[in-house]
């Protein structure tokens, strides 16, 4: 037998626990995985729903989501559909590539009072982390309909509060489209106004970098759905 005092019994013994820990984790692992996806899947949907001001309870999300979410198209930076799974597509990979090459989610939704809503994601950089969300446009494709912002690790009280109505409610009824020119909404200083004549609103108090990051987030990722809304505005 060998000696429990010496050092190959020690090592022995640290491996056999290394690799029962490991594996009993790694089993956790996989087996949550689903729970974990399906989660995450459906904290999205209502995220989506959040800028069309539909918040269901959460045992009705999917419910909710399937009956407005009529359809779920991904177009190119010309305007054109190229595929319909809008659901599945990282927005944080896309906006790391060139307007060509990405593929730009779109989210039908069909309210209850009949009228449809353009629901497109963004995705951008805060302070201390990622930010992102949706905005909800009108049948139009210029007007603001609705809001949706979050964030990874925002300053509660500062950039964190781009995630409260506050904020978000001051896109409502601004337009991307002026004079026939698409602008995307800027996010300013309390008090300064753009200097071509975009709509804007005002940035969080105290969050100013945050404040900047939802801007370039619109910016960066709106600007390559034009062609699309030029599509729906032509309608």
């Amino acid at each position: 037998m060998i000696n429990k005092q010496s050092n190959v019994y020690t090592i022995i013994y640290i491996i056999i626990l290394v690799v029962v820990v490991g594996t009993a984790l790694a089993f956790t692992s996989l087996s949550l995985s689903g729970r974990q996806k399906e989660n995450a899947d459906i904290d999205k949907m209502r995220q989506i729903l959040a800028s069309v001001h539909i918040t269901p309870a959460k045992a009705d999300i999917i419910q909710a989501f399937n009956s407005h979410i009529v359809a779920q198209p991904v177009v190119n930076a010309q305007g054109q559909q190229v595929a319909d799974d809008a659901f599945d597509v990282v927005v944080a990979n896309e906006v790391k590539l060139a307007d060509a090459e990405r593929k730009l989610p779109v989210f039908e939704c069909r309210l209850d009072d009949g009228s449809t809503k353009y629901i497109l994601p963004v995705y951008g950089a805060g302070l201390w982390g990622p930010i992102w969300g949706y905005v909800a446009l009108d049948s139009d494709g210029s007007t603001v309909y609705g809001a949706y912002f979050a964030h990874q690790g925002e300053t509660p009280g500062l950039g964190a509060e781009i995630e409260k109505p506050a904020f978000c409610n001051q896109f409502e009824g601004k337009q991307l489209f002026k004079n026939g020119q698409f602008l995307p909404i800027a996010v300013l200083k309390a008090g300064l106004k753009p200097t071509n004549g975009e709509d804007y609103v005002d940035g969080v108090s105290g969050g100013t970098i945050t404040s900047k990051g939802v801007s370039a987030m619109l910016s960066n990722c709106l600007q390559p759905y034009e062609p699309y809304l030029q599509s729906l505005r032509n309608k």
